[in-house]
């Protein structure tokens, strides 16, 4: 009897796990299902693995770290053939929208023909590539012909409307100045902000002013404790005094970088490099507007 009642408990627990994998499966295909819709006049391929962190780097090694490195959950593939027409799409699920903003912004250029596609996308050579919430998505087709890339257009449509999450841009690239600031070429940084491992999660801008290129970054971090620890870290690497404050100003001469200007307070962390010790004035009219 107890050796039966071993069994059962046995086959009841492998019933068990096998229905929460099937049901799990069962719903991210019919989640992936739901952004992947039909295109007339086209076959849909959908028979291509899913590739998740655990295996991204068995297929692709030369670009499975930076993924990695921004939250990448999955990826899921599907085709659109139409005789020798193929349409390819790759729907890439990262941790969130901050994210999945970054990768898509270090694919960008501010040379693309850009769309109102997602939060933002831009079609280049026969790609289509967007963000929206936590997916980026690429399309891209080696065809030239117009009905095709009119085809590929229309789909990126389709699946930017049927994605959920934001339309929006982060809400951090709003607090960039204006002035000088050159447009589409922001980006996120989620680790080894200017080379340093103590500063992450930051978003860049680059600004050009008269004849001078600099870059601005804006860390926002989860409290005043976490900012000052951050920003000591930096002091300290820099060989500077560090009294303890709620915020401050330094100018900084980076192993890495050069002069570079730091700026803290409350949750914010501020960074300039590419000015010199003598355009103080620009970096503190920059940083006195992001703080303001």
């Amino acid at each position: 009897m107890k050796k039966s009642y071993g069994i059962s408990l046995v086959r009841k627990g492998i019933l068990f796990l096998t229905m929460i994998i099937f049901s799990s499966f069962y719903a991210l295909v019919l989640s992936q299902e739901l952004f992947i819709p039909e295109l007339q006049g086209y076959k849909k391929i959908l028979n291509y693995p899913v590739f998740t962190r655990e295996n991204l780097r068995d297929y692709f090694p030369d670009v499975a770290g930076t993924y990695l490195a921004y939250g990448f959950v999955d990826l899921n593939t599907v085709e659109y053939r139409k005789g020798k027409n193929v349409i390819r799409m790759d729907i890439y699920r990262h941790s969130d929208e901050i994210m999945a903003f970054g990768i898509y912004s270090l694919e960008r250029s501010a040379s693309f023909r850009f769309l109102n596609l997602g939060a933002q996308g831009y079609n280049t050579d026969g790609s289509i590539n967007f963000f929206k919430g936590d997916y980026y998505v690429k399309i891209r087709t080696i065809s030239k012909k117009e009905k095709n890339l009119q085809s590929m257009e229309s789909l990126a449509q389709r699946v930017a409307n049927m994605i959920p999450g934001n339309p929006e841009m982060p809400v951090t690239l709003s607090r960039f100045p204006e002035t000088g600031r050159k447009i589409n070429e922001e980006t996120f940084i989620n680790e080894n902000v200017l080379g340093h491992k103590f500063l992450s999660g930051a978003f860049k801008a680059v600004y050009e002013v008269g004849p001078d290129v600099f870059s601005l970054f804006i860390i926002e971090t989860r409290s005043p404790a976490e900012t000052w620890k951050s920003a000591e870290a930096y002091l300290k690497k820099a060989g500077e005094d560090v009294p303890e404050s709620e915020n401050g100003k330094y100018v900084l001469s980076d192993g890495y970088n050069g002069m570079v200007f730091l700026a803290w307070a409350e949750k914010t962390i501020v960074i300039i490099s590419g000015l010199s010790k003598d355009q103080s004035d620009i970096a503190d009219q920059y940083t006195s507007e992001i703080f303001r």
